[in-house]
């Protein structure tokens, strides 16, 4: 019996699609990602105490004037030198009051090691690549093909912005 089971949950992993996903938005609402089926992603994760943190602005900037072409989603995460540690709530507050972040925001999550959301695991597993520091981003496109682009890559910059 165990012997059957094993290829069917493998069958049953393999077959997850981005489009599967349910998650938390930074205000608690239930998001389901099916709702994006057929839009390009820019799916990034977000500290607020980061040398890396005015990407904020770009971020936004990208979603004003490229919102028709593709939906930017955040992911507030603590793991690298402890630069997201507010709550949701402080984030969300953090986000909108300097930066007047309008994109969707998710609630906090972990992108990397032992309890890395299965979001992050599903990209990784996609690109073979991980985020290596805060702002890391995954252009998912929509047609299901994914791109990693590191910490130091621009939401406007030419590599992300022509592939819209």
């Amino acid at each position: 019996m165990k012997v059957l089971l094993l290829p069917l949950l493998f069958m049953l992993v393999a077959d997850t699609t981005l489009y599967d996903f349910k998650m938390n938005s930074i205000d608690g609402q239930v998001i389901d990602f099916a709702q994006y089926k057929g839009k390009n992603l820019l799916i990034v994760n977000v500290a607020s105490k980061c040398g890396n943190t005015p990407q904020y602005a770009d971020l936004q900037k990208l979603n004003d004037q490229f919102g028709s072409k593709v939906t930017v989603l955040g992911f507030p995460a603590n793991n690298f030198g402890g630069q997201e540690p507010g709550s949701n709530l402080e984030i969300a507050s953090f986000c909108k009051q300097n930066y007047g972040v309008s994109f969707q925001m998710f609630e906090k999550i972990s992108v990397k090691g032992d309890d890395q959301h299965a979001l992050y695991k599903f990209l990784k597993e996609k690109t073979g690549k991980e985020p290596t520091w805060n702002f890391c981003k995954y252009l998912v496109k929509a047609d299901g093909t994914v791109k990693f682009f590191g910490d130091k890559v621009n939401a406007l910059d030419k590599q992300i912005v022509d592939e819209l």
